[in-house]
């Protein structure tokens, strides 16, 4: 049960249909940077959402962003899980390895990334945008984690509610084309993954 009296949604969305105002900079942010073109697709930016949120042990984000991610990389919810569990395994790229060390380490402690973990990146080909927002989606997510957990949202445990949502999302993106006749609620609803 949610610290805070919420409206009635899964995850993020309860606390972002709560306060509208600050959703809609919170998932423009992410739509920059899981969605915008980048070098890195979009499912391999999914998968550093996802991993962060693993590591972070956030229910409801590892499992959207999970979703989200197979949904762009043909349904491969094995590869998803993989990439939690153990991405060194991982049938990745060996410059997604290398940011995943970057992500993994701005999770526990942004000063913890070293100059060897970037050249690491570098010598596998990342570009200094690649890791620049490799950082930043860490750096955000560790944020959206932490406001879906510390306000104990509701973070349902049946996986085809996140496999139906994450397609959605996956084809539509995080912020709506358009929101105009809706109520505030129903647009922080329409917004929010």
């Amino acid at each position: 049960m949610p610290h805070i009296t919420l409206p009635n949604l899964p995850g993020i969305r309860g606390p972002m249909a709560f306060r509208p105002e600050t959703s809609k900079p919170l998932n423009e942010l992410v739509e920059v940077l899981l969605r915008h073109p980048n070098s890195l697709s979009q499912g391999e930016r999914e998968l550093i959402a996802t991993y962060v949120s693993a590591q972070n042990n956030c229910h409801y984000c590892q499992s959207i962003h999970g979703a989200i991610a197979a949904a762009h990389l043909d349904g491969n919810e094995e590869l998803v899980q993989c990439v939690k569990q153990d991405f060194a395994s991982a049938d990745i790229s060996p410059k997604l390895k290398a940011l995943l060390v970057i992500a993994g380490k701005v999770q526990q402690d942004g000063k913890k990334v070293t100059s060897e973990d970037v050249h690491a990146a570098r010598e596998q080909g990342a570009t200094d945008l690649e890791i620049h927002d490799t950082v930043l989606i860490a750096a955000a997510f560790c944020m959206y984690n932490r406001y879906v957990d510390g306000l104990a949202t509701v973070q349902p445990q049946d996986p085809t509610l996140y496999r139906e949502r994450g397609k959605m999302v996956a084809r539509n993106g995080y912020v709506a084309a358009n929101l105009t006749n809706v109520a505030p609620v129903q647009a922080a609803e329409l917004v929010a993954s």
